[in-house]
């Protein structure tokens, strides 16, 4: 074998091996739409007296948040029993969030601490402020948040009878004067939060937690360590519980909402801090979830891995661009036609996963000619990618509001 046959040799594996990488990740995503379709089972039942005498404690951290929290706050004191308690962590607040937050009835803890900054530190705090008086179920709430009806009774039962976290279904408005761009990256959001954590569920997998609408019974809080800087504390925190065997669980039919900023640049910082700690997330944890695997045989943390590596939406089609102009060089070059065929594959199961996503989750709320302006927001998220490759963000920075 000549040299120039051994190199093209060894490029067309290596490309294989690439395209072969990125088909997996495709299938795995069509997989979780697909067991999506299918509705899960709702576990509880009349959530006024089922549980009548479990005590909750819901947690909100709270940085600067004056011109939300009070319509949070009002929000959640309505869905309190008499022995439930609603706990706010002003955490290094130089704003009139702790006054707001009395003001409604609220229990106030002020945390002063320029050291150690980002929600997990402040969540830490308020669960040491818990230990004294233990509550059944603990539930994490942004200050931004508004909460349905129901759904801290269904979360806390659901985390009580079964043992383990639960996430709500956590989605996103879009601002009140949006753009195409807005509305495409609440459905990407709808994908990775409801869509993907049903099919999951479906699929009999632990989801990833997403930051807000969490219920944990105290036994499995309290047995971990909350107290973090990550970015994504909330991703963190589900894979940890996942190793040391409290795989969290989805509750689509508790909801909970929040708001994409109107604002360009808040926008911007926001999906920075999301992404930039999703992709650190994955080059941490794959690691640790397959060798966590390895050691205590559940397969489980296999598959969570591979649903881990799975990029956010955007950049999981520029992957596929990017590798499917690079086998078209190489096919037309010299007939390389195996990477291209598995890439050209790929392509298909990332559209039909986002087309049944937008089909079955989307359609009433994003319109076909909303849906067509995902190459724009492609080209809005490709400087944010490269930042990561660059500078990528590790300090926890608030999200602006409007």
């Amino acid at each position: 074998m000549s040299i120039i046959q051994l190199v093209h040799l060894s490029i067309e594996i290596f490309l294989s091996i690439g395209a072969s990488g990125l088909f997996i990740l495709g299938l795995l995503l069509l997989v979780e739409c697909i067991a999506a379709i299918f509705p899960v089972v709702k576990q509880t039942g009349n959530h006024q007296s089922s549980l009548p005498n479990l005590k909750v404690a819901i947690l909100v951290p709270a940085h600067n948040e004056e011109t939300v929290i009070t319509n949070t706050l009002s929000n959640l004191k309505i869905t309190l029993k008499p022995q439930d308690e609603l706990v706010v962590i002003a955490d290094n607040c130089r704003d009139r969030t702790a006054t707001i937050a009395r003001n409604t009835g609220a229990i106030v803890l002020e945390r002063k601490d320029s050291l150690h900054l980002g929600k997990g530190y402040a969540l830490d705090y308020g669960l040491q402020y818990l230990a004294n008086s233990a509550p059944d179920v603990v539930v994490f709430i942004d200050a931004d948040c508004q909460v349905d009806k129901d759904a801290i009774a269904i979360l806390s039962e659901m985390a009580m009878t079964t043992g383990k976290p639960v996430q709500a279904n956590y989605l996103m408005t879009k601002p009140s004067q949006h753009s195409p761009k807005d509305s495409i990256s609440a459905f990407a959001f709808k994908v990775k939060n409801l869509v993907r954590s049903q099919g999951m569920t479906r699929l009999g997998l632990p989801c990833l937690l997403a930051g807000t609408g969490m219920a944990f019974p105290w036994s499995v809080i309290s047995s971990i360590n909350t107290a973090s800087a990550d970015i994504v504390e909330d991703m963190k925190l589900g894979l940890d519980l996942s190793i040391v065997g409290y795989p969290p669980i989805f509750c689509p039919h508790a909801r909970v909402i929040g708001n994409l900023p109107q604002n360009t640049e808040a926008a911007k910082s926001q999906r920075t801090r999301w992404e930039h700690g999703h992709l650190q997330t994955i080059l941490t944890y794959v690691p640790k979830l397959f060798l966590a695997g390895l050691k205590q045989r559940r397969s489980e943390l296999f598959l969570s891995a591979l649903d881990l590596c799975i990029p956010p939406l955007s950049l999981l089609v520029v992957m596929w661009m990017s590798m499917m102009f690079i086998t078209l060089l190489f096919f037309a070059a010299s007939s390389m036609w195996i990477p291209l065929g598995v890439t050209g594959v790929t392509g298909f199961l990332i559209l039909t996963a986002i087309l049944i996503s937008w089909t079955k989750f989307a359609s009433s709320d994003l319109p076909l000619r909303e849906l067509l302006a995902v190459p724009i927001y492609i080209l809005w998220k490709i400087p944010l990618y490269c930042k990561f490759l660059i500078q990528p963000q590790k300090a926890w920075i608030r999200t602006e509001r409007d």
